[in-house]
Formats: structure tokens, sequence, C-alpha cells
């Protein structure tokens, strides 16, 4: 009896270790991601220095570039993958949008930790969409792999003020260039109050501002609303809580019988 129970404990070891290096097997080694003849980190910093508005690029670390990009499991060939290669990050507009790296003391968030138990529970998992950004607001900004709609590999904005997922008809490279190039007042027509540029350029790169009454509420004005720093991950978990019951309480009135 004895033998048989150390035999299937030894199996169970076997069985767990062998599963655990099949997950791991699956990724995509760290020399094979590092595109050493075609990388798209001079075309992004071509677009980085003739930018039309304030950019910053954060300090990398190449150790911990490495090891988000193996996570990550995306090439340097990709704009995606020579930003988290080449950056910790990067500030547009003095940090109202955070371009998430590898990761910096100015922004200690990165593209695979911040994504880890939100989008993906482990390394290698398909996701519905991977997280790439955010803004001062609230606001995400996400790669959508099919959880958000058909455009896969096109970015969407979960917007505060209606908190739904909004296409932007652009993959990454193209987010980069709207980040680096548009009229960013425009696209953030109603959710900059007059003096948001003199909170803007010391705030630190994991609080974001929440408004009271809520930016979705009906007929809100944002100069007229309190704000107060939270966290962004507190702000993630919130607004997709509440994204959800929005959108169920709109399919349950839509079923409702018209009186």
């Amino acid at each position: 009896m004895k033998s048989i129970t150390t035999l299937l404990f030894i199996f169970g070891l076997t069985l767990f270790s062998l599963t655990g290096f099949s997950q791991e097997n699956k990724l995509i080694s760290i020399e094979k991601l590092i595109n050493k003849t075609d990388p798209a980190w001079p075309l992004v910093k071509k677009w980085i220095d003739s930018a039309k508005n304030k950019v910053e690029v954060l300090p990398v670390d190449s150790a911990k570039a490495k090891e988000v990009l193996y996570h990550t499991q995306t090439t340097t060939y990709a704009t995606l993958g020579s930003v988290i290669y080449n950056t910790g990050g990067i500030l547009v507009d003095n940090g109202w949008i955070r371009i998430l790296g590898s990761g910096s003391e100015k922004l200690n968030r990165n593209v695979a930790e911040w994504n880890k138990g939100k989008t993906l529970e482990e390394y290698g998992d398909n996701l519905p969409y991977l997280l790439i950004a955010d803004d001062a607001v609230g606001g995400f900004f996400a790669i959508n792999y099919g959880g958000l709609g058909k455009d896969i590999k096109n970015v969407y904005y979960l917007e505060p003020n209606s908190l739904t997922w909004q296409p932007l008809g652009a993959g990454y490279g193209e987010f980069l260039i709207f980040c680096f190039d548009s009229d960013l007042s425009k696209f953030y027509k109603g959710l900059r109050w007059s003096s948001w540029d003199k909170f803007i350029s010391n705030l630190d790169g994991n609080k974001t501002y929440s408004f009271r009454p809520y930016l979705w509420q009906e007929g809100t004005d944002i100069e007229k609303c309190s704000r107060k720093l939270v966290g962004i991950e507190e702000m993630y978990k919130f607004n997709i809580m509440k994204s959800k019951e929005l959108k169920n309480e709109q399919e349950v009135k839509k079923e409702e019988p018209k009186q």
C-alpha cells in the first residue's frame, strides 16, 4: 500500500512539473523575440523626435526590458515590442497619457505585470485584450484580441464619460502617432477642466483623477465636478465593474415591453 501511495505521489509531481514545463515551453525565447536586423525602434524614435505634442521617453532597464518582452511574447520587429524593449514607458502631454513600456521610476508599471490578473492569468494565455496605456482621467487604452470587437489588433479606448470601449480605428503604431501628433484637446473635449495642466506634470504614474458626479452621469460638467486622486488599479477595477453594470441595465431596458 505504501509503495502504491509513493508511486502516485511521484506521478503527481511528474504531471505537475510537465504541466508547468509545457506552459513555459510554449513561450517563444527572448533570443527569437529580439529582432537585430529590422527592429521597429528607429521608426518609433523618428516619430518621437518629430512629435507635435510633448513626449518624454522614460529610461529603460535592459534586464527588466527583456523580462517584460518575454512575458508579453512580442517581437522588437513590432512597434509594441520596440516600446517595451527600448523604454521604461512614454509620457505624453506632461504625463496626461501614460504609454506602458517595461517600467521606470516615474511609471513603475509595465505591460506584462499590469495585464496579469486583469486580462490574463498566466503569461502565454490567450487574452481578450491587452492594456497598453491610460490617462489622467481614468481612461484606458487596449489592443483588441477578440474580446472587444472583430477588428483584431486595433486599439480601443474605455471612455470615462461613457464607460464603453470605443474603437479608434487604428493599430498600435497608429495609436502612437495619434498620441504624438494629434490635437489631444479635441479628443479629450469635455474631459479636461480649465486648469488641468497645472495638476498633471507631477502626477504619480500610478494615480488618476476620480470625479463626482461621475463623468458618465447625464449632464455632468467636469468644471463643476469635485475631483480626487485614486490608484490606477482601483480605478480600472471600478470602471470595468461599473461598465458591465451599465451595459446590463441598458440590455434590460431594451427587453422591457413598451407600454
